[in-house]
């Protein structure tokens, strides 16, 4: 049940692609910073500009995911005091945000030469199970976002689309590598994902899904937020279904958390690697919340020492010793988070072949299906990506695991009846919503939440504003504290008034604690709270 919480002094909040600059330097870009602002702001260069220093100028913008890139010509790069006195300058401007630096991703991959003639993913995933119920199907789009893809590998084409994507590095149509010889990654991920299958030819990749390329990394392997987030918007807008980031390593960006928040929002399940660092910390965009952040086992599933690890793993995958396409129309293997994440992309792949589920459920039956490898969940998640179960298993069950009893509502809960998810019978959930207001007089809204499962699997809140004004979303969840823009577990802050954040587990002990605020703008709003046994 949702409660109206007032008296509390809350604090004002933060918040068609264009195509990149002619000139501008493909890769990192270490001399530009991000401006975020938001909705109904016309062109974000226009309202950036006049609040900049002379000498830094706005070098491309980005519409639907709100934001200005400005470059700084008489620096190599942006250093702490240039960000401050560019925030000094302009944080307290009316349509600013945010700012930040424009980070810099790398392909998450340790190049290997061939350690065997046999692929051993397929087996260690139960493929075969998968592939007696389906293929994959070519209605289902999975988008890599790397490297170039040589799209007209013998082993790719036949799924490759008709338009085969687009390049984000060099501004045009053709996401074909630049250098074959010197530009791998994105070859041998997608391939992971979406070789064909029973050709007569290569390797089984997991899925015949249609591939879809979007080319955001150089031949070194980097590449910017900016171009990054672009692609991903760009990747939803094209339908895909899945979308796969073998890359990370920057810090924390809002510009690629609100690129992400784009995607799930708009139906696309983002799958990203962990990282191949080893240490105790995921890195970004893997450890946004709206990702499935994949870690990487050995041929033997241990724990692959190279892989990154931490709270935010939610499953983990074979990523050591991975054969698939490379450039040339060849095959290597390869190592690294990289070749994890395709894995389970490929798997999602099937999954939506066989059964129509949203990304959440396609989420949701992932992790339903994965099989617990033995290692700590800071290792695996909840366990290891399983083709044969996630295809022969309906959705919103567990692999032989019957109905649990304790699913209903606690006796005297306020919420609405829980009503039987129709993505395949299994899965008790309940929907709460409410409609409210922000104005000018009063910009912020405060609510608490009280369970209706005793041990939730997982919560969605979902908030709906008016097109012309910008609110924002924040939780604190398992501690009895009222968010603040400050002070929160999760946020969701694009540049417009719809938010999505989905919390899996949630801490049931405390109520959920929600702020709604607004950016800018007025109106009406509904937020919805879907809570699943």
């Amino acid at each position: 049940m949702f409660l109206r919480l007032s008296g509390f002094a809350g604090v004002a909040g933060f918040s068609g692609v264009a195509s990149a600059n002619p000139g501008r330097e493909p890769g990192p870009k270490p001399a530009e910073w991000i401006v975020g602002v938001g909705v109904g702001k016309n062109r974000p260069q226009r309202e950036v500009e006049p609040y900049l220093p002379g000498s830094a100028s706005v070098v491309h913008e980005n519409d639907t995911i709100g934001y200005a890139a400005v470059e700084l010509p008489d620096e190599e790069e942006v250093t702490t005091q240039t960000h401050e006195s560019l925030s000094q300058a302009i944080a307290d401007t009316g349509p600013v945000k945010y700012v930040e630096k424009n980070e810099t991703y790398r392909a998450q991959f340790l190049p290997n030469d061939p350690q065997r003639e046999d692929q051993y993913v397929a087996e260690a995933i139960d493929a075969s199970t998968a592939w007696e119920e389906t293929l994959g199907s070519s209605d289902v789009t999975i988008a890599t976002i790397d490297q170039g893809v040589q799209y007209d590998h013998p082993d790719l084409e036949p799924n490759v689309a008709s338009s085969p994507g687009k390049d984000f590095v060099d501004g045009d149509s053709d996401p074909y590598p630049e250098d074959l010889s010197n530009e791998p990654h994105g070859t041998h991920v997608s391939g992971i994902a979406g070789a064909r299958t029973d050709n007569a030819q290569g390797i089984s990749g997991i899925s015949d899904s249609t591939l879809l390329s979007a080319r955001v990394l150089n031949g070194s392997g980097w590449g910017s937020v900016s171009d990054i987030a672009d692609a991903v918007e760009w990747a939803v807008d094209q339908g895909a279904d899945v979308i796969n980031l073998s890359l990370g390593g920057g810090g924390r960006s809002q510009t690629m958390q609100n690129a992400v928040t784009y995607a799930s929002s708009n139906g696309a399940l983002v799958v990203v690697a962990a990282g191949n660092s080893g240490t105790n910390e995921t890195t970004y965009p893997a450890a946004y919340d709206e990702c499935i952040a994949v870690s990487a086992l050995d041929p033997d599933e241990s724990f692959a020492s190279y892989s990154n690890h931490g709270d935010a793993i939610e499953l983990t995958a074979p990523g050591t010793n991975v054969v698939s396409t490379w450039p040339e129309d060849g095959y290597k293997s390869a190592s690294g988070t990289s070749m994890a994440a395709p894995v389970v992309s490929g798997v999602a792949g099937l999954a939506l072949a066989k059964y129509d589920m949203t990304n959440e459920e396609l989420r949701t039956h992932l992790r339903n299906t994965a099989v617990d490898v033995g290692l700590s969940e800071t290792k695996q998640g909840v366990g290891r990506i399983d083709a044969g179960a996630a295809l022969t298993t309906p959705p919103g069950e567990k692999p032989d695991s019957g109905s649990d009893s304790d699913t209903q509502p606690d006796s005297g809960s306020d919420s609405s009846d829980p009503d039987q998810n129709d993505g395949g019978g299994g899965i008790e959930s309940t929907t709460t919503e409410l409609d409210g207001a922000l104005s000018e007089s009063k910009p912020e809204n405060y609510y608490s939440y009280t369970w209706g499962y005793k041990e939730p699997s997982k919560v969605v809140l979902t908030l709906s504003g008016p097109s012309d004004a910008d609110f924002d979303l924040y939780i604190i969840d398992g501690r009895e504290l009222l968010p603040t823009i400050d002070r929160h577990d999760y946020s969701g802050r694009s540049s417009n008034s719809d938010e999505r954040i989905t919390i899996e587990p949630p801490e049931a002990s405390v109520p959920l604690y929600v702020t709604i605020d607004s950016f800018s703008g007025n109106g009406e709003y509904t937020l919805s709270f879907e809570e699943f046994a």
